[in-house]
């Protein structure tokens, strides 16, 4: 290996890989959400390229912010459904949520399922390794008053 690339590898720091989870009111702006994307990233130092999944749950399949969002990032929208996202233990579940969409929690159990998160088949068992929240459940009001909700997990190398 040329000696300038092996310095310059062991300069740069080890690039890390994120899944975004993602909730909000319906029909909320894309600006709104994007606001909310880039205070999010910064509150973990992180930039756009280092995003490989944008998820959320099924019934925000056709929201429009979403959509556009994935596409702007060059990934596709996972959409999970509530049964899958209720599976997953969060550290802020939320009744309201469940309520609703009947599931405790979307961004945050979206963001782990994108990151890979896979439940134990049989509960004697247990997980495997558990991807890391980063950002647990980061809360944004846009102007026009809608609400959007971001959760980011580690992607394991």
């Amino acid at each position: 290996m040329n000696v300038w690339l092996s310095i310059v590898l062991r300069l740069l720091p080890d690039m890390r890989y994120y899944s975004i989870g993602l909730g909000c009111d319906r029909g909320t702006p894309l600006l709104t959400v994007q606001t909310a994307l880039k205070q999010a990233l910064q509150l973990i130092s992180a930039q756009e390229s280092q995003i490989r999944c944008v998820a959320t749950i099924d019934l925000k399949a056709d929201e429009f912010a979403f959509i556009a969002l994935a596409k702007h990032l060059g990934l596709a929208l996972q959409c999970y459904p509530a049964l899958a996202l209720a599976k997953v233990p969060v550290a802020n579940p939320s009744m309201t949520v469940l309520k609703y969409v009947g599931t405790p929690s979307v961004s945050e159990a979206a963001a782990l399922l994108g990151a890979g998160y896979q439940p134990a088949m049989n509960p004697q068992e247990p997980t495997q390794t558990v991807p890391a929240l980063v950002l647990e459940k980061y809360k944004h009001q846009g102007v026009c008053g809608k609400n959007v909700t971001i959760s980011i997990a580690e992607i394991s190398s």
